[in-house]
């Protein structure tokens, strides 16, 4: 097996960044494709038109728009970017996991996962569909991480920037680019690199198209959203949009363990969290689900799980474990088996429902940073596409 080779940040001739920057980004409102055609004497109609080409049809170009006039697609090019983006590096696992990582327009990498079939528990109601006709879009939300999970790879190095509405749509751009014709993604996790609720205004947006029919037309049900639990940000989203799931990422039942494993929680609390997971809880009458990576002699004691369920307190809640996988460089272990049995079996006899997360993409550096943090080790000269067979990095197992 060959190793990846990975593009730097495109540039011009003369060292700037690249021209698709200096263009607006078609799917991203900041850009007002409907005011700038209002402007050229055109009806607001074809806003939705070419919109719809964009991601509904799956046009990579403007002129592959054919129903509309060719004076206007020359306008568009010159105006518009549908695609600011580009594919560094495509891996593939032999489960069908397919992971990007791609390059923005002023060179930071993000990454976005394609998982076929069963896919992560969390991610939303099936409205009838079995799990294995499920095509799951994993995307980001920032560039990198402030909420320091210490077992996480996004944020090792920090957030620099949250992604735009349109960098949020364009990963399912690049994912739905992977089908077949006769294939859509059906649900949407927001899982990816950066905490969601720290971007939530152009994370709402992006959304809203993507349950448009002229969108991606994926139902509010089959998407999730992620946190480690921003309690104002959480009342925020229960304002204004409580129709997704929501997913907060424990990890400890008690705040020593809690702030030890991620952080933030320092300036929040678990007290906080639960309250503002409960306030969703009733404005969107969504099943919550909390998440637990499984960490092996640090929180996978039974006494950890009876914390655990004394913190759930009976609500009707879902639990995904995530048994992880060891991380060259990390210190965390993963969990025995005999342990992670037995913190199942605690849950389990308590009545708690809980589930613990498949193993998908695992070969192919598909939990969030990897790709990215390997990226910028190697810098190599050209883009390739990979079919992997063994990891080239020992994998975490969370997404987040």
């Amino acid at each position: 097996m060959t190793e990846p080779t990975i593009l730097p940040p495109a540039a011009s001739p003369t060292g700037s960044l690249p021209e698709a920057e200096a263009r607006a980004h078609l799917l991203d409102p900041d850009g007002d494709l409907t005011g700038w055609l209002a402007v050229r004497g055109h009806p607001a109609w074809r806003s939705r038109a070419i919109l719809r080409w964009a991601l509904a049809r799956r046009a990579a170009s403007f002129e592959a728009m054919t129903d509309q006039p060719a004076a206007l697609r020359r306008d568009l090019a010159a105006a518009f970017t549908i695609r600011s983006a580009t594919v560094a590096v495509h891996d593939r696992a032999e489960d069908g996991t397919e992971k990007l990582l791609l390059a923005l327009a002023d060179g930071q990498r993000i990454e976005c996962v394609l998982l076929r079939g069963g896919g992560d528990p969390a991610a939303g109601d099936d409205d009838g569909e079995s799990r294995a006709e499920r095509i799951t879009a994993c995307i980001s939300s920032q560039v990198g991480c402030a909420m320091g999970c210490v077992f996480c790879a996004s944020g090792i190095d920090g957030v620099v920037r949250n992604l735009t509405a349109g960098e949020i749509l364009e990963q399912l751009v690049h994912l739905t680019a992977l089908l077949p014709a006769d294939e859509r993604i059906s649900h949407v996790v927001v899982m990816g690199m950066g905490e969601p609720l720290a971007n939530l205004d152009r994370l709402l947006v992006a959304l809203e198209r993507t349950q448009d029919r002229d969108g991606f037309g994926i139902s509010p049900r089959r998407i999730t959203i992620s946190t480690v639990g921003l309690p104002a940000a959480l009342d925020r989203l229960s304002a204004a949009r409580p129709g997704y799931h929501l997913a907060v990422s424990l990890h400890a039942a008690d705040d020593a363990l809690r702030t030890r494993l991620v952080p933030v929680n320092r300036s929040i609390g678990l007290d906080a969290v639960m309250a503002a997971a409960d306030r969703y809880w009733e404005a969107s009458g969504r099943r919550l689900t909390f998440e637990y990576v499984l960490l092996g002699g640090v929180n996978d004691a039974a006494e950890d799980a009876r914390a655990l369920v004394r913190l759930l307190g009976g609500r009707a809640a879902l639990v995904n474990v995530i048994p992880y996988n060891a991380v060259a460089g990390m210190p965390w272990q993963e969990p025995s088996a005999a342990s992670r049995e037995r913190f199942l079996t605690v849950l389990r006899e308590a009545g708690v429902n809980v589930q613990v997360r498949r193993r998908k993409g695992h070969r192919i550096n598909a939990a969030c940073g990897q790709l990215r943090r390997a990226a910028a080790q190697a810098n190599q000269p050209s883009t390739v596409t990979n079919t992997s067979t063994a990891p080239r990095m020992p994998p975490s197992q969370t997404i987040q």
